[in-house]
């Protein structure tokens, strides 16, 4: 798949949702996605539910009790992250899948950072559908992501763009791989760059991606403490819910608007004033679970101590006005 919006597109336009399901997000989920979700449920007369997870919040078992207190016999299909966009945290997926599935509830999981940053086991982990990006930890080109399907879930979905192999002559357990084999006319060398990307980052350090992970996970702990203690603030989360980003509380700024919740698309005056005055390129992001501001840091294989330590003073001194 070419990213993670198109393979939920397909997942969501195809499944068989009746009227009066319900879909269950949580207010964590990044705003495309949640985009897909409304539009879904409003062509098949169904509803979206929002269990709101705490930020900050205790631990994992927070996100558990928060999505299962939001489970009712309507409910269908859960579309939860791995790891969250906005806020950052790895959320305990295995354990989601695991109790929804229980219940009688498929789960869609929103694994767009997860590939690189954190272990993922699809084959273990069997949610009924998993979509990835390989363009963020993986850095194989844009253009380039998966959709896992279970194989009992496989004969319901179909592409978000039906072509040729729609009318191809196959056996129906072929359907899947044919349809999603040839959508139209596209370039494959991001696909086909893929290996190459694995190989690099494995070559990075003697223990390979495993150590890549590990390495990339204690900077960005390390960077968020630098950061909560230049702006004053509590970490938000135990280190338990970080991969390789970190999300903390940005309190008001002398001189600086509140940031705007109407658009995904608009930039934060933070994140204007700190590119322009201090050469630092990082996001300034809200979502409904934190309608204030937030920074959010990673840590890749380029990245150092010092570079949190810059942003942790350029912060600094915003906050000081």
């Amino acid at each position: 798949m070419r990213n993670v919006t198109t393979a939920i597109n397909s997942v969501l336009r195809s499944v068989p949702l009746a009227a009066g399901s319900e879909l269950l997000v949580t207010d964590h989920e990044y705003n495309a996605t949640r985009n897909i979700l409304e539009y879904a449920a409003a062509e098949r007369g169904c509803k979206v539910v929002v269990a709101q997870v705490p930020f900050s919040i205790s631990g994992p078992e927070a996100v558990v009790e928060a999505v299962l207190s939001r489970v009712t016999p309507r409910t269908r299909l859960a579309v939860l992250d791995h790891v969250t966009s906005q806020t950052a945290l790895v959320f305990p997926i295995a354990e989601l899948v695991r109790e929804l599935e229980a219940r009688g509830v498929d789960v869609l999981v929103d694994g767009a950072h997860a590939p690189g940053m954190v272990d993922v086991d699809v084959g273990a982990l069997a949610p009924a559908y998993y979509a990835a990006n390989c363009h963020k930890w993986l850095c194989a080109p844009k253009g380039v992501g998966f959709l896992w399907v279970r194989e009992d879930r496989r004969r319901d979905v179909r592409p978000a763009v039906i072509s040729h192999g729609a009318n191809a002559p196959v056996p129906v357990e072929f359907r899947y791989g044919v349809e999603f084999f040839w959508t139209g006319t596209d370039d494959c060398t991001a696909a086909l760059a893929l290996p190459a990307a694995l190989r690099f980052l494995e070559e990075l350090l003697p223990g390979g991606l495993p150590a890549l992970r590990a390495r990339n996970r204690a900077l960005a702990l390390a960077g968020r403490q630098r950061i909560a203690d230049a702006l004053g603030v509590p970490l938000p989360c135990p280190d338990a819910m970080i991969g390789a980003m970190a999300s903390l509380p940005v309190p008001a700024l002398q001189g600086l608007p509140a940031p705007s919740a109407t658009s995904a698309l608009e930039l934060d005056p933070l994140h204007e004033a700190l590119f322009r005055d201090h050469a630092i390129e990082v996001p300034v992001l809200t979502c409904p679970a934190h309608p204030g501001r937030m920074v959010r840091i990673s840590a890749q294989a380029y990245n150092e101590i010092d570079d949190y330590e810059r942003l942790a003073s350029a912060l600094h001194t915003l906050a000081r006005g």
